[in-house]
């Protein structure tokens, strides 16, 4: 088993986490800004589009949310958006427990995640194909994807037929069948059918509609499972109406110009289990193996579950108490209490519970046994750490340090140095060889080539050692940029028949240490392996970088955050260099919209960074700069003084008008010779030269008023 090991980087704009195996970066985590994806809100719907069976529901965000009519559980005549609270019981009597129904016609459990097999079809996969959309049935969709990954493939390019559909809000993303919500409950396996017993099964379906627990209170009892296929059925415009409010929870973060999509089936996420309010499953990690064990937390799961609620064990719960996942399951009933509650009194659109932080979610999710240490480079967060482990695993507080290095963290594991060649195209293998990696809309491909590598003693060998070679760093790739959906991989021909299993056997080996579920295709002829990987939200480099106005998208550059992120890095270590130690100040020239994100709104930032360093910071735009490069020069606050803050109060200087990144709409910046003006008015001049009356001066900027009838094309 490798070496494994999570650093931590705090930043005030930005948290950074890596994880590294035998000390090379494997998995890389950024969050800048609130997360959306597992957040619930509570929603107003504000498009019905009966020819799409969706809705558009406004639930606060950038662009409105997509809501498929298959993620709709129906509320009948309630239009209320919180359903009523169940208050949970006693641990219940034998016999008594409400476990999982299947479907008897397919095999399948109610409310069965995507990734959970079903039984196959006599249908072949070009006549489930030749289908309209609209006419696939849920459990044709599920013997498609488990005939092959040739077949799955192909599902899911029926499934981006529906990307060309347009509607008024937004683009609909593809239709793919249910999944729980979050991608930490990805790999899981339901009970079957087998495995209960009768007169549980009928339990289930002869329960009131109201029921008395031990402690005398009246409890509403659990909406009985609905199929998504069932669900498919429904009219749209007969399960929402426009305006109506809902709650629900994001299932696919924004990307691109799409907005995120959301389901009305709510999944809450715990260190041993996962809670699944109305619902009434019960599932256990695939990736616990032991049948013993299996069968042992099965048991505890039925005497944990409460009626109305599916259940999922986690991985993390192996070999763990009954009082330890109990106490799991009471915090996520408690935590759904107060979302119903919450939702009761808020009018939407309105979030009703955030995600998780990165740290937190990183913590509950990678760091367990199998992970020797993480490294925190922040002092608060450090103590927060160890908080949440006193609470779910104590065992594992050892295991966490504080780093107070002087040298950056990143840099002192060799990170920064990693992470730099990850938006390349190109990647080069220790042994000689190289990856080409192209990302396009529908898929990604990735190019296996010898490059300097000729050491084997036939032709035939050299390129077997490639392969292999490129099998394990593809895989590691693909976890490193976070790449999803259709990937085929160019492998160099090969003719022997074993020579191919033995590649083919290599990535799937390296791909077991994947948390995002993979499918691979034999090996073709031409050398092809055509595999799929779960798609989670935007890859890496969507999300560092912008589209590129040098070449109309077609190329990539780091987005002016990143860069503004990069340059306080550089700043940071230039200003730590011995050779800099005696110096007070610092010159930074950079593009114009880098400028004014260091500079921040009303200055914060290169205030917040000045205090840091206890250093004067001056930033200075040069308009033709390209968005990656910058200078950082050291100095005297005498010498900048002089040559480079030359304004004063009252002075009028014409300017040029440009749009502020960080300003409301109706507010504006003005640039003179590189030095940042803060206007109050002047949108609608952007692009022209004005006069602009300064009102106070600060080493990086001014705020500025404009003079009425001065503006001019410039």
């Amino acid at each position: 088993m490798p070496n494994k090991e999570i650093i931590v980087n705090v930043g005030e704009r930005e948290t950074r986490i890596a994880v590294t195996e035998d000390g090379k970066l494997v998995e890389l985590h950024i969050e800048r800004s609130e997360r959306v994806v597992g957040s619930i809100y509570k929603c107003r719907v504000a498009n019905v589009l009966q020819g799409m069976d969706a809705a558009f529901v406004d639930v606060g965000l950038e662009r409105n949310a997509f809501l498929y009519v298959g993620d709709v559980l129906p509320t009948g005549d309630d239009t209320s958006a919180a359903p009523p609270v169940i208050v949970p019981t006693p641990e219940p009597r034998r016999g008594h427990d409400r476990r999982i129904r299947s479907d008897r016609r397919g095999g399948r459990p109610a409310d069965l995640p995507a990734e959970s097999s079903a039984e196959p079809v006599d249908a072949s996969v070009g006549e489930l194909l030749s289908q309209p959309i609209s006419e696939t049935s849920d459990e044709e969709r599920y013997a498609i994807q488990d005939i092959g990954v040739e077949s799955e493939l192909a599902a899911e390019a029926a499934d981006a037929l529906l990307d060309t559909i347009s509607a008024t809000d937004d683009e609909l993303d593809d239709v793919e069948t249910v999944e729980i919500g979050t991608s930490a409950i990805s790999d899981i396996t339901l009970i079957s059918e087998g495995d209960l017993d009768d007169d549980s099964d009928l339990a289930a379906d002869e329960a009131d509609e109201t029921e008395t627990s031990e402690g005398g209170k009246p409890r509403t009892a659990p909406r009985k499972n609905i199929r998504r296929s069932a669900l498919r059925q429904q009219r749209i415009k007969d399960v929402l109406k426009v305006g109506q409010e809902l709650l629900v929870q994001v299932i696919k973060g924004p990307r691109s110009t799409k907005g995120a999509r959301v389901s009305t089936r709510i999944s809450l996420p715990g260190r041993y289990l996962v809670l699944m309010p109305e619902a009434d499953n019960l599932g256990v990690s695939r990736k616990i193996e032991d049948s013993r064990e299996r069968d042992r937390l099965k048991k505890i799961g039925e005497r944990l579950r409460e009626p109305g609620f599916g259940l999922i064990i986690r991985t993390e719960a192996e070999e763990q108490t009954e009082q330890e996942l109990r106490q799991d399951r009471d915090f996520l009933l408690q935590t759904w209490r107060e979302i119903q509650e919450k939702s009761r009194k808020v009018r939407a659109p309105y979030l009703v519970q955030s995600d998780l932080t990165l740290l937190y979610k990183t913590i509950r999710d990678v760091f367990g046994s199998d992970v020797s240490k993480l490294v925190i480079d922040d002092p608060a967060e450090y103590e927060k750490a160890n908080d949440l482990l006193d609470r779910i695993s104590p065992k594992l507080k050892g295991r966490i340090h504080l780093y107070d290095g002087i040298q950056p963290i990143f840099d002192h594991y060799k990170l920064e140095e990693e992470m730099s060649r990850l938006l390349k195209r190109k990647v080069l293998m220790k042994s000689g060889g190289s990856l080409v990696i192209d990302e396009t809309e529908a898929l990604t491909v990735i190019d296996v080539n010898t490059s300097k590598f000729t050491g084997g003693s036939s032709l035939a060998e050299t390129i077997v050692k490639t392969n292999l070679d490129a099998a394990n760093e593809i895989a590691r790739q693909l976890r490193l940029r976070d790449i999803g959906g259709i990937i085929v991989i160019d492998f160099i021909d090969m003719n022997n028949a074993r020579d191919k299993q033995s590649v083919v056997k290599a990535l799937e080996t390296a791909l077991k240490r994947d948390r995002s579920r993979t499918k691979i295709s034999a090996i073709s002829q031409l050398g092809l392996v055509e595999m799929t990987r779960k798609r989670t939200g935007e890859t890496l480099s969507g999300f560092l970088t912008d589209e590129c106005p040098y070449c109309n998208g077609r190329g990539h550059l780091p987005s002016a955050e990143s860069v503004s992120l990069l340059v306080e890095r550089d700043l940071r270590r230039t200003v730590n260099s011995t050779q800099n130690a005696r110096r007070e100040a610092f010159m930074i020239t950079c593009h114009p919209d880098v400028a004014e994100l260091l500079i921040g709104a009303d200055g914060t930032t290169v205030a917040e960074l000045e205090q840091n360093l206890q250093r004067a910071v001056y930033v200075r735009a040069v308009a033709d700069a390209h968005v990656e490069k910058y200078h950082i020069d050291p100095g005297e606050i005498a010498d900048f003084d002089k040559q480079r803050l030359s304004y004063r109060r009252s002075q009028v200087v014409e300017c040029r008008i440009a749009r502020s990144l960080l300003k409301e709409a109706g507010k504006a910046i003005g640039w003179a010779d590189g030095y940042m003006l803060d206007l109050d008015d002047g949108s609608r001049f952007v692009g022209q030269m004005a006069k602009v009356k300064i009102v106070d001066v600060r080493r990086s900027f001014a705020m500025g008023q404009l003079i009425p009838g001065t503006n001019r094309q410039s």
